[in-house]
């Protein structure tokens, strides 16, 4: 009897495996090919998702150059209204700079109606300059060669 018990649950055993086997050589297939599906369609969701967040941000930058354009046209359009805007501009950056110690020399050039005054214009005749002959004596009466 215990050969006829041994037997039966060899036949047992190996009639599980080979169920176990063939349900896993059917079942395996489908399993990838599931698995595979799910994957391709976490793959769509992801996609979808980058295509949703690239359209916010390419949108988001549009809104923000509609905005940096407005407010180039209004700066341009109290520039136009107010000239002296630029200069209140120049001034409030100019001592902000100073602030930051990003200017460590000021050189004051003076200025006629914003235009700068040179020496080169002592040069220009008014016509009461002395002439030239007479510019000589003078230079020779002050003992100059």
């Amino acid at each position: 009897m215990d050969r006829l018990n041994w037997f039966a649950w060899t036949l047992i055993v190996g009639a599980m495996l080979t169920t176990i086997i063939l349900v896993m050589m059917m079942g395996l297939p489908r399993y990838n090919v599931w698995q595979q599906g799910l994957a391709g369609e976490a793959a769509l969701r992801r996609a979808e998702q980058e295509r949703r967040i690239a359209v916010t941000q390419a949108q988001a930058e549009v809104d923000a150059s509609k905005l940096r354009a407005q407010a180039i046209a209004e700066v341009g359009q109290a520039a136009k209204d107010f000239p002296e805007y630029r200069y209140q501009e120049f001034l409030g950056s100019f001592a902000e700079a100073l602030r930051e110690g990003n200017i460590e020399q000021i050189i004051y050039v003076p200025t006629e109606a914003m235009i700068p005054l040179t020496e080169a214009s002592r040069a220009i005749p008014t016509g009461n300059e002395p002439t030239r002959p007479a510019r000589d004596s003078i230079i020779r009466k002050l003992g100059g060669d």
